[in-house]
């Protein structure tokens, strides 16, 4: 990943997942019954891009390694690094997706996350990726000015889409994908707050577990105002962001 075309992978998914997104935000606005693609249609398409850029990692960029956290070696996966890497592109995608619910805190996120994998591209002395991250990180601080509560403007799936898959693609390019669950704490602890909701409600028939998922409504049922969790949410994304980018270095 030395060379500056590697970041043209990541680069295209950000636009490709972007094109996904924005149409889908296009038929919510102006399509007749005010919804967008259907969930099939949606999963399909990210699979799509997901699939194109694993193999592009794989076969054109040769990265089929992931460290572990705690120990200082690659473990090369060889050809089941492709279905890792679908899975961590879609799944990232749609937690970000998931979290952007309340004014700035997808975005806030966001950028932490970039912060700390632009940290790591510096410390493992890769140029190009870590000029990718900040660039990224420059990119959603700008958006935040406006999307500051009360916001003027909302990320929705054209931003949340693309943000979710590229900051996946980066964390591959790197081999710290297994990071992304602690760098990226709270887009897990959304996505698992929605899975737990569900299956509870299911199993219980009818019971919730959560006052609302995904988590930040819960957190706002409970009495917080929505600028008191996004200001805490940030804070345990700091920390953990933190944490993510010890265990790289450990």
């Amino acid at each position: 990943t030395s060379s500056g075309r590697s970041i043209l992978l990541p680069a295209f998914v950000l636009i490709a997942c972007g094109i996904l997104g924005a149409f889908d935000d296009w038929l919510t606005l102006v399509g007749r019954r005010g919804e967008g693609i259907t969930v099939r249609f949606k999963f399909a398409w990210l699979f799509a891009i997901g699939l194109v850029a694993a193999v592009g990692l794989y076969s054109f960029l040769g990265i089929d390694f992931v460290f572990v956290p705690t120990i200082k070696r690659e473990f090369h996966l060889g050809v089941w690094f492709v279905p890792l890497a679908v899975l961590a592109i879609v799944s990232t995608a749609n937690a970000v997706n998931i979290t952007d619910g309340l004014d700035s805190l997808a975005g806030w996120t966001a950028a932490i996350a970039f912060v700390a994998y632009g940290i790591i591209s510096l410390l493992y002395g890769n140029a190009f990726l870590l000029t990718f991250c900040f660039i990224m990180v420059g990119a959603v601080l700008a958006f935040l000015w406006y999307n500051a509560h009360p916001a003027q403007v909302f990320m929705g799936d054209t931003g949340s889409l693309a943000i979710g898959a590229t900051l996946a693609v980066v964390a591959l390019m790197l081999g710290q994908v297994l990071l992304l669950p602690i760098i990226g704490f709270l887009f897990a602890a959304e996505t698992l707050s929605v899975i737990l909701q569900v299956g509870y409600f299911k199993l219980t028939r009818g019971k919730r577990l959560f006052r609302m998922a995904p988590l930040h409504h819960h957190f706002e049922l409970m009495g917080w105002s929505e600028t008191h969790v996004t200001q805490r949410f940030w804070l345990v994304s700091m920390l953990a962001s933190m944490l993510g980018v010890a265990l790289a270095l450990v």
